[in-house]
Order: C-alpha cells, then sequence, then structure tokens
C-alpha cells in the first residue's frame, strides 16, 4: 500500500508516547534524510529492539530483543522513512520467530548510514502496551496525568485546532457533537478561548 504514497515520508507508530517537546523531536525526524527512530532508557532491554552506541553517541548496532543486551536503550516504536523504505521493506525475511521483524528495516538503514537514532531523555514518557500489565500501566498512567492537570491527553481535535488543521467552527462543530460529555466540554473550552493550547509566557 505505502507503494502508492511514495517519495512521501512514511510513519509507523506504534505505543504511547508523551512529552512536552516530543512536537519538536518528531519535526527533526520528518524533515531528515534516511530513517528516524528514537532510543529510550529501560530497565528490561530484552524486551525490545536494543540500539547500541559508540564513544560519540552514535548508533552502531540494533537488535531485536537480544539475549545479551549491548545497552538499556530500547528503539520505540515511533519510526520516520524516506522513499527508500518499500524497496528496503521488499527485502526484509522472516527472522528465526517466524515475523517480519520491524527491526530488520531499521538494520538496514544503519548499514547504510542512513538512521537516525534520537534519544528521548528525561521529560518523556513511552509507555510500552505489549502485554497486558503493560497495557493496564499506561492506562493508569495517562489517568493520573489527566487527573493532575484537569485536561485530557491526545485530543484529536485539539491537535488539529493547535496546528492550523480545522478552524474554529470545525472545532464547535465537534464540540456541539459531544454535548455536554467532558469531551465536548474541553472542546468548546479551547474554541472559546478558556483553555489555552500554548502557555501563557511573562515578558
Amino acid at each position: 500500500m505505502a507503494c502508492r504514497f511514495t517519495p512521501n515520508p512514511q510513519q509507523l507508530i506504534e505505543h504511547k508516547h508523551l512529552g512536552t517537546t516530543l512536537r519538536k523531536a518528531v519535526a527533526k525526524a520528518e524533515s531528515g534524510e534516511g530513517a528516524s527512530v528514537f532510543g529510550y532508557y529501560v530497565d528490561d532491554p530484552e524486551r525490545y529492539g536494543v540500539v547500541e552506541f559508540d564513544e560519540h553517541r552514535k548508533a552502531v548496532s540494533i537488535e531485536e530483543k537480544p539475549s545479551h543486551t549491548k545497552s538499556h536503550y530500547a528503539v520505540t516504536g515511533l519510526y520516520f522513512y524516506d522513499e527508500h523504505v518499500v524497496e528496503y521493506a521488499k527485502r526484509v525475511k522472516p527472522s528465526a520467530r517466524g515475523e517480519l521483524e520491524i527491526t530488520d528495516l531499521n538494520r538496514m538503514y544503519l548499514d547504510a548510514g542512513m538512521l537516525n537514532v534520537r534519544t528521548l531523555g528525561r521529560g518523556y514518557a513511552w509507555l510500552d502496551t505489549g502485554t497486558m500489565d503493560s497495557l493496564f500501566e499506561a492506562g493508569e498512567f495517562v489517568r493520573t496525568v489527566q487527573r493532575a492537570q484537569g485536561l485530557p491527553i491526545a485530543i484529536v481535535e485539539e491537535i488539529a485546532y493547535e496546528n492550523g488543521w480545522i478552524t474554529r467552527d470545525q472545532l464547535m462543530e465537534s464540540a456541539e457533537r459531544y454535548g455536554k460529555s467532558p469531551y465536548g466540554r474541553h472542546l468548546k473550552g479551547i474554541a472559546d478561548g478558556e483553555i489555552m493550547l500554548v502557555p501563557n509566557q511573562k515578558s
């Protein structure tokens, strides 16, 4: 299917990513050549695709669920690829587990010197949802943050309005569809200017 969309950049998103400056990191990834992935420090790297760095913090290897890990940096489920991804993807073969591994695709870009790995440090949260326990924990995390902030996370209409993809009238139409529900009230609050999308900064 992706063949029809090249040479437009391709994106693949798995799991949940939260961070106040994630948008800037994503913008850099979208504008770069080759492929861009994100590394996140974890205590159990053997569960993920693991990226190894040299002394200059440059990625030198990437392995899928290795028994002996070379770092604690897991590759998160957020990937950006250029127009070469279709040809690379055609060359991916089933692994010993009988699966087509995204790590093999990333390794092809690495071997070609075209893989950019950006590490996510403090201020970010990567929530794996690959197991029932991790899915529950991710839900609890989002619930806790939303309760503490009093604002919901990742509202599609809010993101679209903030980026100029929809108008205020369209935002109000969405708010009216949800009526007096918390979701609808949130959208109306944005449209009416009661909720600031960009925090006010003192001069």
